[in-house]
Order: C-alpha cells, then structure tokens, then sequence
C-alpha cells in the first residue's frame, strides 16, 4: 500500500501557503511520520526544497500520477509532534502569517546540532585479554594494541576512556575497533548533555507555604482534577486557567514550586515561563535547589549546542521541567500538565516576529489540548488577565502580605521635580533623594537607583539652530555614549558626534535627555566612597555579565546598582532598603495606549525592590506628574484603583482589553508602495466590512521610517475577535489576489497589539 504526505514547504509566499501532497517511497516508510523535515522537489525544475510532513495517509487527493516522491528525511533533527502541529495550525489562524512560519515557531530545534559523546573501552574478557597481550608485548607491528591492552589490564574496572587512549597512550580509534571486533574489549558510547546548570546554583534554605500559599495550592490542585476528568476540550477555563495576584515579596515563587511537585508526582511535565531578562543566576537557581537535574533551561545566551542539548532531554525524559522564555512553550514534552506564566504582564510575551502570538493565549491552546493547568503570576497583571478573571474566564488568587516574616512593603515618598526646579536644584537627584542616599549609605545598606532608559543622554542637538543629530536610515534621533559615540538603538548605525553643526557651522553641540551613564556619573562623584554598579544592556553584553553583577551586588560588593527595566525584575536582594526612580514620567509619553499601564507596572515592580528583607524600604518617585493616577496608584501598591481608572480610558476609546483591536503594517523602501498597498488593503477591509466604522488608516507609522523603510499602519477595532480574525483573513485575501502589487511591500498583521507601529 502506497503511503503519502500532507506537506508544508519552506517558503514564505502566500500564494504557496497551503498543504501539497507527495508520495512516501517503500525505504523511506518508516522515518516519514507527522513532524518530520524532509527535502521534496519543488516547482517545474524540481529544485530541492525542505518542508514538515503535518500528515501520513494512504489516499491520494490528486492523481497520484502526478505526485512527487519525498527525496530525503532528516534524521538530525527531532520531529515536531501532532500537538505542536495543531498548536502551529491554531497560530497561523489566530495571528496571521503562513503556517511554514508558525511551524518553525513551535519546532523544538532548528538546526542540527553535533551530539556530544562519551566514548570508553572495556575489557571483555580479562584472562582472553591478558594471554592476547603476552603473544603481542614484543611485536614491533601491535605496539599500540599493546599499549592499550595492557593500560586496561593494569586498571581496577579494566576500563579506560576514549580520550585518555587517543592523548595518553596515542591508540587511534581504529585500534581500538580492531580489538572490539576480535572480542577482546567493548566500545560503550554515551551522549552527554552540555548543561548550563552549574551556572545557575545558589543556597536558600528551605521554605514553608503560610496560609495564604498553601490555600491557593490547594485550590488550584482541586480544579486540577476537574481539568484531567473532563473531555478533551471540554474543561471549563476557570478550572483550567489561574490568576495569582501576589504583591511584590508575596512569595509567588513558592507557590509554583508547591504546585510543581505536585504535578510531577502525577507522573507529567511542567513549563515555566521567565521573561528572558528575568533568567539569571537568582530566579534560577530556587528552582534548581528544589528540583535538581530534573530542570531544564533554556535563554539566549545558550550555546547551539547548548539549546540543542536542553531540548533533547526534553524530549527523551531525561528531564521533566522545562524552564525558560516564550520559545519554551513549544518544549517538546510528551505530557505536559502545568504551563506557568511568571511575571505575566512583561511585553516580552509578545512575539515581535510572525506570527505575532501572545505567550498566554498559546499556552492555554496547549494546556485545553494535553488537560493541562495554567497559571499566571504577577504582582501588575496585564489589564486583560485581569478583567478576564474579572469576568470569570480566569479564577483569580490574591496574595496580599509578603511571605517572608518581618518583611513588609515599603514607605513611598512622590518628589515634585517642578518643586526642585523652583528651587534651584538642577540636579538628577532631588534633595529628599540626596538625604535618603546618604543615610543609607551611613548605615551600610545597599540601593537602587531606576531609569526607564539607557546611554548618555537622549538626543544630541546644536544650541545654535536647534539641528537635531538623526539616524540616516530612521527617523529617530541618535543617542550619545560616554565615548563620543552617537548610536542608533533602533538599525545600530553608529557614527563619531561631529565637533561643528552640519546645518550651521556651530561648535555649541550638547546632549539633552538622561540616561544610565550620565546617572552614574553623577552619582560617582556626588558619592565618591560609594561603590557603584551599572547594569543595562551595555554592560550586559556579554554571556555571563548580568549574572554577574547580580552576584556582586547579592553579596555586598557594591554599594549601589543603577540600571534600567532589568533591576526591578524579579531580584530579591535583602540588604536593599532605598530604591529612587529617577524619572518616573519617562515611559508615561510613548505615543500608546498601554502608557500608563506599562508606568504603573514598572513603578509598582521597582518599588517592590525595597525592604524584601527585616529592614524597612523607603521607595523615592521624582516625576514632574505628581497626581497622575498611575503614579498615586503605583506609590500606594494599589492596582484594584489603577485597574478601575485604566478601564475607564479604555472603555471610552475602546481599546483592548475592552475591545479587541487589529493593527496591520506596512513597510517598503518605496514609499509611494507602501501608501498605495495601504489604500488598497484599506479598501478591501470596507468591502468586507460593509462601513468604515472603526476602519482607521492607513497612516504614516509613529517613526515614519527605520533601517531606510517607510512605514504605514492600519487599525480595526471591533467587540469580538471573531470580526477582527475574518477581517485579517479578508486581508491576506486582498495580498494574495493582488501579489503584484504587493511584491515588494511587507505586511504584518498584529491582534491586540501590545504597542502601536
């Protein structure tokens, strides 16, 4: 019986976005499964091309004539199983794209990576061994054969590795194959993992649940078992999908944890998912003192071979935790049963590439397939899990006291810096700040210091005619760095800051704006006994930096850390009781309506950092909005308040969550192509829409161009996702049937984008 493949081939072209069957020859059979890479000819020149084979049948759906063979199958990489298949189908639908980029999102590994292997030799047997070594000791022909034979019979075991034979003994490999075949020794051949675990060990003791803890534990293992007794799908969501609203230090940690072992006793896996900035030595390392070598992580900053390695234990049993980004939602377990979601509300759940997915939303598609739990944590819950819980999609679990004894939130104090302006203080840091920074100094306790941005100074200008230093690609201004550099954090192009103005002939140039390096700086030499560390993606570039200066600081090397988002995530540092947020407003003027959200989160996260231990925190906001609500909010930790006054402003303009929106880019070099494509996807969202209502665009992006691109962008808004789903589709229609005009326009669609373009 002849066997055949749906196929996905590995091209981008919407026109070719579909299933296209080929034939399944005898000797390829058994290695052609659903998940597997194969090589397939394509097209009238029958070029080779890679592809995923998503089925196997034993019906054609066309002449089977005309169907092509499979050419090959890759037996270096892993398949992708039928679940992550399904979850590929459902991204593609939701989230726009091709299913071939969908399906490289949920494939465990990409490309194939050179296992590792331990290799040693073993006596067979001793006695057969030793009379085989008297015949040859003298032989000037079997010197090396010898040599190995008789280092393993001088050894304990009889047993010697791979690598001492071929650097100490000078035994080849085919030596020693020669004895194996002659049954004088044994070759055994393990793989070993390149882990980077030891990187992330640390002690802290044990830790008891307390009342709080314990009862949502309990709680959400007793929907547990709702959720594996129903059908397949047919669970309800709020016994699937959970809330944790733990403020800062409420110890959401522990809970995941107690809900881990819970789970793995059962006999399945568990996902964790950290925001990649939040991945360092400190989060890790509770998990790894809990759990051991049952953890797996993956970031970054892995190697290759590394992240191939991660992976294979996943896959092969050999670790039942996976713990990592986004990209760890796709680990290929084969009974998953918890997915947690920590730190819920960090944009970078959002993917930035197609398919534009949100984290969460997949991570509940896989836990309805596998009868699996979801757990969201976080001490600012996005606004949308929120008022899902709000309306009973999501259970909701409050933490409110912070679980370590003796440790309660700290003190906050909002500085006017109009009030400072008036009198006369031109510094960075408000009087009440400078006294707070010196008294704890005096009683040897440690400090952080937040701003929402990094490098020197903010934009570059001449005082002359006001000529603004912009990107030659983008059109954002440039960024100066401490030497004398300008950069473009957007495309990366760097250029030497000119002495005179290119439009004026003024030497009065001089930077504006604030940033980390001009904070430290300032704080050197207001302190100069003070020891002082920088963390933000300067100083952070390299592999193992971040961890680093994390450890430092941990252990009272430094006296103050200054640094941007990345301090305020998720780090407990006990002896911290002073935290300053420079410049409060900075991230309150993005152009975008999650603002203030992402203000609120980030001002109420770095507060948390402060008296997580016995001591008592005092929490400094400097902001020029003293009585905005996400300011107020933030200061007295209150997110019910925010979460009442936000939905407010969302409802009214109706902006996600309280509606869904659509937005679709377009970018092109040209920018004439780029606004007509605009016109015509807009003219085709009308048509299918019936008005124009809730229609805006296109219009030219928040930075109208970037790395030479010019960008336009559309918004849809609409009550349900469904509408906004079949006008994306309607759109992928209209570029499909007008490819010509579409040629050299890419388009992106984003659901509920988490900024605007």
């Amino acid at each position: 019986m002849e066997l055949y493949a749906d196929v996905i081939v590995d091209i981008n072209a919407r026109s070719l976005d579909r299933i296209f069957q080929y034939r399944i020859p005898e000797e390829l059979s058994a290695a052609v499964k659903p998940g597997s890479r194969v090589q397939v000819p394509f097209g009238k020149s029958d070029r080779s091309i890679s592809g995923v084979a998503v089925a196997v049948g034993g019906s054609a759906s066309v002449d089977a004539s005309l169907i092509k063979d499979i050419i090959s199958v890759s037996g270096d990489l892993p398949p992708a199983s039928a679940q992550l298949i399904s979850l590929a189908g459902m991204m593609r639908r939701r989230f726009g794209g091709t299913m071939t980029q969908s399906l490289k999102t949920v494939m465990p590994v990409k490309k194939p990576v050179r296992e590792l292997r331990s290799v040693s030799y073993r006596l067979s047997d001793r006695e057969k061994a030793a009379q085989s070594y008297e015949k040859i000791k003298d032989s000037k022909r079997e010197r090396a054969r010898a040599r190995l034979l008789k280092a393993m019979l001088e050894s304990a075991d009889g047993s010697i590795s791979a690598d001492t034979a071929a650097a100490v003994l000078r035994v080849s490999k085919q030596t020693a194959d020669a004895l194996a075949r002659g049954g004088l020794i044994e070759i055994d051949s393990r793989q070993i993992y390149r882990t980077p675990s030891q990187r992330f060990r640390n002690s802290w003791g044990n830790v008891s649940l307390n009342a709080q803890q314990q009862a949502i534990v309990d709680d959400i293992i007793g929907s547990y078992g709702r959720v594996r007794s129903a059908a397949a799908g047919g669970c309800r969501e709020p016994d699937m999908v959970h809330l944790i609203h733990g403020i800062t230090g409420s110890g959401k940690t522990e809970v995941y944890m107690a809900l881990m072992e819970k789970i793995l006793a059962q006999g399945r896996q568990v996902i964790v998912l950290i925001p990649e900035i939040s991945l360092t030595l400190q989060t890790v390392s509770r998990f790894y003192e809990r759990f051991g070598d049952r953890i797996a992580v993956m970031n970054s900053r892995l190697s290759a071979g590394e992240r191939y390695d991660q992976y294979m234990r996943a896959q092969r049993g050999d670790a039942s935790i996976m713990i990592g980004p986004r990209s760890a939602l796709f680990t290929p377990f084969a009974d998953t049963g918890l997915i947690i979601i920590d730190e819920e509300h960090e944009a970078a759940y959002k993917s930035e590439s197609v398919p534009r997915y949100l984290t969460r939303d997949v991570a509940i598609e896989r836990a309805r397939m596998a009868g699996a739990l979801v757990v969201l944590g976080s001490a600012t819950p996005s606004l949308s899990s929120y008022y899902n819980a709000q309306r009973g999609l999501y259970t909701l679990h409050t933490l409110s006291s912070r679980a370590r004894e003796g440790s309660s939130l700290p003190d906050v104090s909002i500085v006017d810096l109009r009030g400072e302006f008036r009198r006369n203080n031109r510094s960075i840091l408000s009087g009440e700040l400078h006294r707070a920074m010196e008294e704890c100094l005096g009683r040897g306790e440690q400090m952080m210091l937040f701003i929402n941005r990094r490098g020197f100074a903010g934009f570059v200008s001449c005082r002359s005619c006001g000529y603004v230093f912009k990107c030659s690609h983008c059109d954002v201004s440039m960024t100066i760095h401490r030497n004398g550099i300008l950069k473009c954090h957007y495309c990366g192009s760097e250029q030497r800051l000119p002495k005179i103005c290119p439009s004026c002939g003024s030497p009065y140039i001089a930077g504006f704006g604030l940033g980390t390096q001009k904070v430290e700086d300032i704080v050197r030499k207001e302190f100069p006994a003070a020891r002082v560390l920088r963390m933000d993606r300067d100083t952070t570039s390299g592999r193992d930096e971040m961890g680093r200066i994390l450890q430092d600081f941990s252990e009272g090397s430094a006296d103050i850390l200054i640094g941007t988002q990345m301090i305020v995530k998720g780090h407990d540092f006990g002896n911290v009781t002073l935290v300053g947020i420079i410049a409060a407003d900075l991230s309150m003027f993005s152009g975008d309506y999650l603002s203030s959200e992402r203000t609120f989160q980030l001002l109420t996260q770095a507060a948390g950092r402060a008296g997580r231990g016995s001591r008592p925190g005092h929490v400094i906001i400097q902001t020029y909005r003293p009585d905005d609500y996400c300011v107020q909010c933030a200061a007295a930790q209150d997110y019910p308040s925010f979460y009442n006054k936000e939905m407010e402003f969302r409802k009214s303009m109706h902006y996600p969550p309280a509606a869904h929106m659509l937005m679709i880019s377009i970018e092109s070099e040209s920018d004439e192509a780029a606004a007509g494509a605009g016109e015509r996807i807009r003219d085709c969202l009308v048509r299918e829409a019936g008005d124009q209502n809730g229609i805006l665009g296109p219009s030219r992006a928040g930075i109208g161009r970037i790395r030479d691109m010019y960008r336009y962008a559309i918004y849809v808004k609409r009550g349900e996702e469904d509408e906004l789903i079949r006008l994306k589709d309607a759109a992928e229609r209209c570029m499909h049937e007008n490819e010509q005009a579409f040629r050299k326009v890419f388009v992106g669609v984003d659901m509920d984008p988490c900024s605007l373009f």
